[in-house]
């Protein structure tokens, strides 16, 4: 079998010494393809953590396979619990999956929200309303980690990332992002957690075939809704709205506490954009970053 590897994707497995598995993964694939009979499509492209393919399962259903890379298959783990526990309601549908290969099979959908609805304003409120979708209640017997471990680990990440960059925004952005870290892990509580998706944005949401939206690529968390709207309010930039109006809008509209909105917004913003620098995901990065030293100051 012929793959088509997209580059970002055969990148980080030679990047972390994975070089043999794409020797394997035509091979692999094809043995997913006979035991779940399932036909191979064209590449999907967009992300770098895993091969995507267009499938067609049994002859009729239309799908992707998707096959993480080494070292992806405790994400992956996650994404399936998350994905199961949903239930296609706001997620994407998972139809199978095989852990020890680190392979899924999932709901084929359309094009992302970000190329159907032109208008920022209204993406934002229709991603509020399918993240809302798939809230519902996750207990620690799922597995998954909660906001406040993910807070800890920001917590340890942020100060690293930092200093790896080259200190790429201001000490008193990161004592701010710090802060709220800080706060978001105090305020978890296991008993009201929600399943969150953990990274809601205009490209992670695609059309289904009724015309709603569904979301992919589940990170898989127990915690607070306002968590899933912080990504919402991180930064578009580009978009040239007010973030403090659009977290108060948000806020009214899901019912959620505004300011757990920004402080989970923040961290988001910080994280991401210090994120984005250290692997050169240019200008995304430093756009983010710009944007929280001008918040803070």
């Amino acid at each position: 079998m012929t793959l088509d590897i997209p580059d970002e994707v055969r990148n980080k497995a030679v990047a972390e010494g994975n070089a043999s598995w794409l020797d394997e993964l035509p091979s692999l694939v094809a043995a997913l393809a006979r035991d779940w009979s399932l036909t191979i499509g064209a590449t999907l492209r967009g992300g770098h953590a895993a091969l995507v393919v267009e499938a067609t399962l049994a002859g009729t259903t239309a799908a992707v396979l998707k096959v993480g890379v080494p070292g992806t298959r405790r994400e992956l783990a996650r994404e399936a619990c998350a994905l199961r526990l949903a239930g296609g309601d706001g997620y994407a549908g998972l139809l199978l999956d095989d852990p020890d290969r680190d392979a899924l099979v999932l709901e084929r959908l359309g094009s992302a929200m970000h190329d159907v609805v032109p208008d920022p304003a209204t993406r934002h409120d229709m991603l509020c309303d399918v993240a809302a979708r798939g809230w519902r209640p996750a207990g620690p017997e799922t597995g998954l980690p909660t906001g406040a471990d993910k807070a800890r680990r920001y917590a340890e990440l942020l100060p690293r990332l930092w200093e790896e960059t080259g200190r790429a925004c201001s000490p008193a952005t990161v004592e701010d992002a710090l802060a709220c870290i800080e706060r978001r892990r105090r305020a978890h509580d296991d008993r009201r957690a929600v399943l969150v998706h953990g990274d809601v944005h205009e490209l992670n949401a695609l059309q289904a075939a009724d015309g709603t939206f569904k979301l992919i690529d589940p990170e898989g968390l127990r915690a607070e809704p306002a968590y899933d709207v912080g990504t919402i309010i991180r930064c578009n930039p580009g978009c040239g709205d007010d973030l403090r109006a659009r977290a108060q809008r948000l806020a009214a509209r899901t019912g959620l506490e505004a300011t757990a909105i920004w402080e989970w917004g923040t961290i988001h913003r910080v994280v991401s954009g210090l994120y984005s620098r250290s692997i050169a995901f240019q200008p995304f990065g430093d756009l983010l970053l710009a944007e929280a030293d001008r918040l803070t100051g």
